[in-house]
């Protein structure tokens, strides 16, 4: 895949950023918990994380609350974890306007499956608007390796949609190539079905890099795909070719499809998957044991190494690799998203070395 060779940046996500709150006594569920572990969180920046993290320059596209100490909060966790940001201060409009979205969850223990409770009422996020971005400044003359959209951003209101949109309109016109990660929710999908399947099917014409499962090809994008394979993981491996094959043949133009697979022993302990097409070559990494911390963030971190292979132009079967071992380590972490120290950390998780390094 030949990337941008003029840019400042190798990155981009638009995001709408929140605050994810967990029991401080890491396992417990919430209503037993007094004391909360709080952290700034989006989907979209814990895939950015990774190349964050590994040096690369990232740039976050968001909005925040003007005066807010959790906007404060937020811009100064972004900076910690080494990525840019812009949007716009949007006044709050007293006690019952605008903030940033809270993210309520516990990782589960054992046989006690992990629970999330969203709260997105007032978000802030929900008002980006592509007229308070420069987008031919973005990437005409700063220049962006790839954009990276995700569908939770996308649906998250007709602002937003219409700003994911013409995002993908504009990178496309400056050779920017587009990952997006279809990530259909069904509440955010009620009432704008069509509106958003048109929206949607529009931006995955032109996305090189798409990322979704069964259920995202066809709830999204209206493409019959084959049964589902049942419970056994590698009869899902070969109902994912199957579906693959038939979005490609919606999608030629697309290079990259990949998605992760994973089968919950319990809240601590996953097989752990992944498969990638890439042009007409197939890759797989095989299901194997991983050890579960916290399992919310494994799909993003996926995306997030998959995304950094592919920047730093490896050969293709290391993508899916680095992919498969970035998103195993982000479930190592009590934050949803993974802080890799170095290259070697996330290629020892996939090579099985759990060794100490002295």
């Amino acid at each position: 895949m030949k990337l941008k060779e003029n840019y400042k940046y190798s990155l981009v996500v638009p995001t709408s950023m929140g605050i994810r709150l967990t029991p401080a006594a890491q396992g417990q569920p919430i209503h037993t918990s007094n004391n909360l572990f709080m952290q700034a969180t989006s989907a979209e920046t814990n895939v950015a994380n990774i190349s964050a993290y590994l040096g690369l320059p990232v740039k976050v596209l968001t909005t925040f609350v003007k005066g807010s100490p959790i906007a404060q909060f937020i811009k100064d966790n972004l900076r910690s974890r080494h990525m840019e940001y812009e949007g716009k201060d949007v006044e709050q409009g007293g006690p019952w306007g605008y903030r940033h979205q809270i993210n309520i969850a516990d990782s589960g223990f054992g046989s006690r499956g992990p629970r999330v409770w969203n709260d997105r009422s007032g978000e802030v996020g929900r008002t980006l608007n592509v007229k308070d971005f420069d987008l031919d400044r973005i990437f005409g003359q700063e220049g962006v390796q790839i954009l990276h959209l995700s569908g939770l951003i996308g649906a998250l209101s007709e602002e937003t949609s219409r700003f994911c949109l013409e995002l993908a309109r504009s990178a496309k016109k400056y050779d920017t190539k587009i990952s997006f990660d279809l990530n259909y929710r069904a509440s955010f999908w009620k009432g704008r079905k069509q509106e958003l399947h048109d929206i949607f099917t529009e931006i995955a014409s032109i996305a090189d890099i798409l990322v979704g499962n069964e259920e995202d090809f066809q709830l999204c994008l209206g493409i019959e795909g084959p049964e589902a394979g049942g419970k056994d993981i590698t009869a899902k491996i070969e109902s994912f070719k199957g579906m693959i094959r038939n979005v490609k043949k919606t999608f030629p133009e697309t290079s990259v499809f990949a998605t992760t697979l994973r089968e919950v022993i319990n809240a601590n302990s996953h097989l752990w998957g992944a498969i990638m097409l890439e042009s007409d070559n197939w890759h797989v990494a095989d299901p194997r044991p991983i050890h579960v911390l916290d399992r919310i963030g494994g799909g993003d971190g996926f995306v997030g190494g998959l995304l950094y292979g592919i920047l730093k132009g490896w050969d293709t079967e290391k993508w899916l690799q680095f992919g498969w071992a970035t998103g195993a380590l982000a479930t190592t972490f009590l934050t949803d998203y993974g802080q890799p120290a170095d290259e070697e950390q996330v290629w020892s998780i996939w090579g099985g070395n759990a060794r100490v390094l002295r």
